[in-house]
């Protein structure tokens, strides 16, 4: 059992010359907001609740839950950032709804098509506090790279850089309620920078590897892709 956890408070400030009067994660695709189509995919996975993670134009998004979503078969509360609170902040204030054991993060403006499940097990299995979804790729520089070890650990986090082929961090994270790996940082701070890169270097962070689709929104050329490629990966 897991809960899922969306971070969808980003201020989409890369999409704005084509979507400027909604927050991003409800950037219109196929005549549907990203968001549902996240829900849509994330559904059969059956989750105890989603917990949305929000900040800018917040009530686009409540206002929408609750009137056009209020049929969807799994509880969705949300938690509302005051301040901007970074990456990790906005992680923490939302797992403070949290209850199952484990929890699974993802970006409210990145689709991967991975088994939560699966990831949830393999974070169990491996015995870490965290796994991350890896997504492998070729020929990018848009993205940082991840090393994995043999005994798949994540050993470092690489600056973008042009990569013939290599492993990326997709976005989506499962992590151990229980682990207070967010305990004792700052309210305001960089989940990726002050969690992600100094607990690679004791092995803490476990790489889970899928090849499922991947695409992330956040630029113009990948948003107009995203209008025929999610139709043709979800099911509404």
């Amino acid at each position: 059992m897991f809960d899922a956890v969306i971070l969808a408070g980003g201020l989409g400030t890369r999409l704005r010359s084509v979507v400027s009067d909604v927050p991003k994660c409800m950037a219109p695709v196929g005549g549907r907001p990203f968001l549902e189509w996240m829900l849509a995919w994330i559904e059969p996975f059956r989750p105890g609740k989603i917990i949305l993670s929000l900040g800018y134009l917040s009530e686009v998004v409540t206002d929408w839950v609750e009137t056009v979503m209020k049929d969807y078969p799994i509880p969705i509360e949300w938690v509302i950032e005051d301040t901007p609170l970074g990456t990790g902040g906005g992680i923490r204030l939302a797992l403070s709804k949290v209850t199952a054991p484990q929890c699974v993060v993802l970006n409210g403006d990145t689709f991967f098509d991975v088994d939560l499940n699966a990831l949830c097990s393999f974070r169990e299995q491996t015995g870490t506090p965290l796994a991350m979804a890896l997504k492998p790729m070729e020929r990018f520089e848009r993205y940082g790279s991840v090393t994995l070890d043999d005994n798949r650990r994540i050993s470092s986090f690489n600056e973008k850089r042009y990569c013939e082929k290599g492993l990326i961090n997709g976005g989506i994270y499962c992590i151990d309620r229980l682990s207070g790996l967010l305990d004792d940082k700052p309210e305001r701070f960089s989940f990726e920078k002050e969690v992600l890169e100094p607990e690679s270097t004791h092995g803490h962070l476990s790489g889970f590897v899928s090849d499922g689709s991947f695409i992330d929104i956040g630029i113009p050329d990948d948003y107009a892709l995203a209008q025929t490629f999610l139709p043709a990966n979800v099911k509404l």
